[in-house]
This record gives structure tokens, sequence and C-alpha cells, in this order.
């Protein structure tokens, strides 16, 4: 059975975009095959840098993960810094990673173009740790020996990266580790976010699944739309309210909807309102499981600590492999 392996970065509170791009799919997924998710915290240092806030957002992230359907029991889920083989991994991986490589990562080649754009020097506020990113997660990756990682469209570079880190070592020290696929939902391959933009937590632009109703309400409410009177027709193909509405509601009320629009009679306001009633009852049972998950730390230390020790299994044949080949023992 093919391994699938999904991490997540805690660096906000669960949005409708990471739900459906990423946590629904990988979710999916486990149900045909062998899966491990992890809650990348080190990944996180490199834009979270109080240790207290780091550590209430992984809490924040595991109790999100089982809220909307992972059992941890069947299926490990881990923080990322509970597997020390990662990092040693990435060191070992990092001797054979091409520098040129790195420099392609969008993350930095971003940084360096706002650099530019400011007429600063290109590397200005750019730390090891943002160039290094790729090197870690293909570590998080190759370490299990995952074969799929479900990814949105604008994070498949990460495994892109993973493949060509992977294949170095593996041209140098012969086919030891797993060059794994990247697996994207096409359906949900870019979320929009209520300004239009794809929902993210760095535009402010996203909708809390298991906020309170009225942060929820809040978001809802807040998305952009024009000056159009609910008489007018409206292209349901670029409205942010129908493409959102079409991910969550059923068929037939999608149907209607589109129908709204297109022929008029179909106002943003309403459209609104049952865009909210559809995810306070779709996350209605999720919201209340969160709340008592997030209230007891203690059961998601066990259950965290239990996922690393599986993890660890996994990997540990894995890096010993690795360090027979590379230090010439295990």
């Amino acid at each position: 059975m093919k391994l699938a392996l999904t991490g997540y970065k805690p660096t906000g509170a669960p949005h409708l975009g990471n739900y459906l791009g990423m946590i629904r799919p990988a979710l999916e997924l486990a149900e045909r095959h062998e899966a491990l998710y992890f809650i990348a915290d080190y990944h996180a240092l490199t834009t979270v840098t109080r240790g207290r806030e780091v550590n209430d957002l992984t809490y924040q992230a595991a109790a999100t993960w089982i809220a909307l359907g992972l059992d941890p029991e069947k299926k490990a889920l881990y923080r990322q810094s509970d597997v020390p083989e990662v990092c040693e991994l990435a060191w070992i991986l990092a001797c054979s990673t091409p520098k040129g490589l790195l420099n392609r990562a969008h993350a930095y080649k971003a940084a360096v173009d706002t650099n530019h754009l400011r007429g600063r020097d290109a590397d200005a506020g750019v730390s090891a740790g943002l160039y290094y990113y790729p090197v870690l997660m293909a570590a998080d990756i190759l370490l299990p020996g995952a074969d799929i990682v479900p990814v949105g469209l604008d994070q498949q570079q990460h495994v892109e990266f993973a493949r060509d880190i992977a294949g170095h070592f593996n041209s140098v020290y012969g086919p030891i580790l797993t060059i794994p696929e990247p697996l994207i939902d096409e359906r949900v391959a870019t979320i929009p976010g209520i300004d239009g933009r794809k929902m993210s937590k760095s535009y402010n632009n996203v909708i809390p699944i298991l906020a309170s109703f009225e942060q929820l309400r809040k978001s809802v409410m807040g998305i952009v739309t024009d000056s159009r009177r609910p008489e007018e027709s409206k292209d349901p193909g670029t409205d942010v309210i129908f493409q959102l509405y079409s991910h969550v509601a059923p068929d037939g009320a999608v149907d209607e909807m589109r129908a709204g629009f297109e022929h008029g009679g179909m106002g943003y306001a309403r459209a609104k309102e049952e865009l909210f009633a559809v995810l306070v009852e779709m996350f209605a049972g999720q919201r209340e499981r969160y709340r008592d998950l997030i209230a007891d730390r203690a059961e998601l230390d066990r259950l965290l600590f239990a996922g690393a020790e599986r993890a660890r299994a996994r990997g540990e044949p894995i890096l010993a492999r690795v360090r027979e080949a590379v230090v010439g023992r295990r």
C-alpha cells in the first residue's frame, strides 16, 4: 500500500481554503492509502518567533485535524519537532543538494525580488531558514518514504524540489530514497478569499471555519462584491460567493444559486446569507469537537507523541540506510 504524507504549517487559525484545498483531500486519501500527518512547527519558525505562540498554534492545528475527521488512533498525527531524525536527514540532504536549486525556490525568489524593488541588498532580511526551507521539507517527505504528497497547486514546487533533492542524493549514493509524487485536487486548486485573491492568511482574506458564529459571519459578509442589483444577471464563474458556495452546498442548491445569478433574482446579500448558513451547518459538530479538544492539551500531547513514535518507526530504517551510505555506519 502506498504511503501518503500531509504537512500543515501552524501559522494561524484554519480557514476554508485550508479545508477545501488540503485537509479534505488529505483525509479522503487516507481511505485508500496508508497515511501520515504532521504539524510543521519547525517550518513555522521562519515567520513565528515566539515559542509560546508556536506551541499554541500547534495545539490548534492538532485539534483542527482531529475535529475535521482525522482519527489519530488509526492514522499517525505528529509534531515535526518530535521526530529529530527529520533534522538529521535535512543536513545530510543539504550536503548533496545544489545551491542553484534552492535559488529557484518561490519564497526565496519573492524575497529577493521585493528587496530589489526597494533598493536593498538581495538577501536583506532573508534568514538561512527561509533559504533552507525546501531541504527541511524534502526531509519531512523522504524520511518516512512517502509515495504521495497531496498539495495545492501553489505548493507543487515543494514536492518537485523533494524529487530533485532525492534524485541528487540517489545519483551519488544509490537508489535509497523514494521519489514522491505530488497529488493535486484540480477541483479546488485555488480557493478565492473574500477579496477575490487566493485565500491566504498572509492576505488577511480568509473565512475561519471553526471560529465563533460572529467571526464567521463577519468574514462571509465581508466578501467584496460589485454594485449590481439583485435583478441584474451576474457571472457565477467569476463570483467569489458562488465559487465558495459551489464547494460546500448540495448540488441542487448550487444549481439554484447559479440560475439566480445568471437570470437575475439572486442578490449578493441573500447569496452571502445562504453561504453563511451552509458553513454554520457544515462545521457545527466539528466546531464543538474542536472546543473540547483544545481544552485538553494533555490528551493532544498523548496523541501527538504516539503519532511521532509511529512516524519514527517508519523513518529510522530509511535513515539508517542513509547513514550507512554517507558515513559508513548505521
